[in-house]
């Protein structure tokens, strides 16, 4: 995801080669993409998340898998050490129950998305927002042993999840305070 923000107005009135740019830093199916820059404009970032869900579930296997290519693989030892470095300061702080991640949790965090690929056909895709590379790893066993269409699902919602982050992220509310969804 890159540093970009918006407000919305800005983002309803992109060009829309720049608005699917936009877009394609929250997710990177094209189909998905194509269908949030012909909703605009959007009244509200709620209305933006719900059009990302409604375009989203109108969607297939390919789309997802698209999707899916748009995330790295977490299988690489020296990525995941990198990834995980930072799990001591979290510890210490506001996940003061997480410990920092083992050299034999770092491999077998590898060693399972290698296999969870070779069985499916596509990377491990869970939201990871929050959670420590233990947590990921017993999230991961647990997934291994699911059919593929299965797994097709789980990561397609959780892809979903990861997109909704993102789009918080591309349109953060305190820039926004006018698309601030008042009480009723």
């Amino acid at each position: 995801m890159s540093d970009l923000t918006y407000t919305l107005s800005q983002l309803n009135n992109l060009s829309e080669d720049d608005a699917k740019f936009a877009f394609e830093n929250c997710c990177t199916s094209s189909r998905w993409i194509e269908g949030m820059v012909a909703r605009r404009p959007f009244v509200s970032i709620q209305q933006c998340q719900e059009v990302a869900i409604e375009v989203w579930s109108g969607l297939g296997e390919a789309d997802y898998l698209e999707a899916f290519e748009g995330h790295p693989k977490i299988g690489d030892v020296t990525s995941l050490r990198k990834k995980y470095a930072h799990t001591k300061q979290l510890a210490s702080g506001e996940q003061s129950s997480v410990n920092t991640a083992s050299e034999e949790v770092i491999q077998a965090l590898a060693d399972g998305n290698t296999q969870y690929e070779n069985q499916n056909g596509f990377i491990f895709i869970v939201c990871a927002t929050g959670k420590s590379a233990a947590e990921m790893l017993e999230i991961l066993q647990a997934r291994l042993p699911n059919a593929r269409e299965q797994e097709l699902e789980t990561a397609a919602g959780e892809q979903a999840k990861i997109t909704a982050i993102r789009i918080n992220k591309l349109l953060p509310t305190d820039i926004n305070p006018e698309t601030k969804i008042s009480e009723r």
